[in-house]
């Protein structure tokens, strides 16, 4: 008996680099200022806030941003504007109704797919061929809405703390 061909990430989104930005060269801020992604497992992959002025790229609330170095294959739905690293996608849903349950769900079955870049294999020339199951459960869209809030929220409204360098 055949197996039903399992889709590839490529066949459920749409993937994208952003120009590549790196934390050293920002303006790094307190409070406002948009989300930085890096190649990080942090809350939402956000490693600083930076000041805004003069990005020519954001990236848009609902999107997955994945790092392929680092913390491989950490997957996580984006809930504010931001700007990313190098070595991160930004997967886009091909279907435009897809749910932020369906979301959250695909990138927990990204992430299961780490354990094939241990060892210093980067994900950057197979990504978009990783299989994932042919179809979302049920129980994805049938999941409480709060509890699937409470993950996608930020930890914190301000991740980014900063020091007293005066000692």
């Amino acid at each position: 008996r055949e197996l039903p061909k399992m889709p590839r990430i490529s066949d459920i989104f749409h993937i994208r680099r952003a120009p590549s930005l790196d934390l050293n060269a920002q303006e790094v801020v307190a409070s406002g200022g948009i989300n930085y992604v890096g190649c990080s497992a942090k809350p939402n992959g956000v490693t600083a806030r930076i000041s805004s002025a003069a990005l020519n790229y954001v990236g848009s609330p609902g999107e997955i941003t994945v790092a392929l170095v680092g913390a491989t294959l950490e997957a996580f739905v984006q809930p504010e504007p931001f700007v990313c690293t190098q070595n991160v996608n930004i997967l886009t849903p091909i279907d435009p109704e897809m749910t932020l349950s369906e979301k959250l769900w695909w990138c927990m079955c990204i992430r299961h797919n780490a354990y094939r870049y241990s060892y210093g294999r980067k994900a950057n020339r197979t990504f978009a061929n990783i299989e994932l199951p042919a179809a979302v459960p049920a129980w994805v869209n049938s999941t409480a809405e709060g509890v699937i809030n409470g993950y996608a929220a930020p930890l914190t409204p301000n991740l980014i703390s900063t020091r007293d360098h005066t000692e």
